[in-house]
C-alpha cells in the first residue's frame, strides 16, 4: 500500500478575529472621547456630542460602532452609578445607530448632511419619548403617566436635546471625511 501525501492546506484556516488588536484601541479610546465629550459639554444640560459621534462612528465602521457606543455606555455607569435611570442607555443609543445603519453607505454629498441632520435632531428631540418603556417598567407609570412625564420634560430637556444634536451634526461629514483620511483602514 502506498502512502499519498497530504492535500496542502490552506495556510490561513484559522478564524478570523472580530476586532483586531487595533480596533480594540481604537474603539476603546473613541468609547472615552464619548464619555470625555458628555462630561465636558454637561454645562450645557442635555446638549453633547455623544448622537453625532454614534453616526460618525456609524457611517464609518457599520456594525463596529457598537463596540465604541457600548464602552461610552459602560464608561457612563461606571462613572455616574448604575441605576434604573441607566438603563434606557442600554437601548436608546442603540436605536440612534441602528437608524443609521438603515441609511443607503451611498449618499449624494449634498444629501447626506441633510440626512444626518435629520436623524440627529429627531433622535435628540425623541430622547425623552424613547425613555418610556424604562419609566413605565422602573417607576410603575402608566402610558398615560409615562406620556404626561415625557410631556414636562420635552420642553427643557428635549427641545435644547434636538437643538443641540441638528446644530453638531454639522461636524458628521467633515469628521467622516477626516477619519477617513486618517485612518486608511476605514472603507
Amino acid at each position: 500500500m502506498t502512502h499519498r501525501p497530504e492535500q496542502p492546506t490552506r495556510v490561513s484556516r484559522r478564524k478570523k478575529a472580530i476586532l483586531t488588536v487595533y480596533e480594540i484601541v481604537v474603539f476603546g479610546m473613541l468609547g472615552s472621547l464619548m464619555m470625555v465629550s458628555d462630561l465636558i459639554m454637561n454645562i450645557i444640560p442635555n446638549v453633547h456630542l455623544v448622537g453625532v459621534m454614534i453616526v460618525v462612528l456609524t457611517v464609518l465602521y457599520r456594525w463596529k460602532a457598537l463596540f465604541p457606543l457600548y464602552v461610552y455606555v459602560l464608561l457612563i455607569g461606571i462613572s455616574e452609578g448604575i441605576g434604573t435611570w441607566w438603563i434606557p442607555y442600554l437601548y436608546v443609543w442603540t436605536i440612534l445607530w441602528g437608524m443609521v445603519m438603515l441609511l443607503p453607505r451611498r449618499m449624494p454629498k449634498w444629501l447626506a448632511p441633510v440626512v444626518y441632520a435629520l436623524i440627529c435632531g429627531l433622535h435628540g428631540f425623541a430622547f425623552g419619548l424613547l425613555w418610556i418603556p424604562s419609566q413605565m417598567v422602573f417607576m410603575s407609570f402608566t402610558l398615560e403617566q409615562a406620556l404626561i412625564w415625557w410631556k414636562f420634560g420635552f420642553f427643557t430637556a428635549d427641545i435644547p436635546h434636538g437643538i443641540g444634536n441638528l446644530v453638531g451634526s454639522t461636524l458628521v461629514v467633515p469628521l467622516v471625511n477626516l477619519i477617513r483620511k486618517l485612518d486608511k483602514r476605514v472603507v
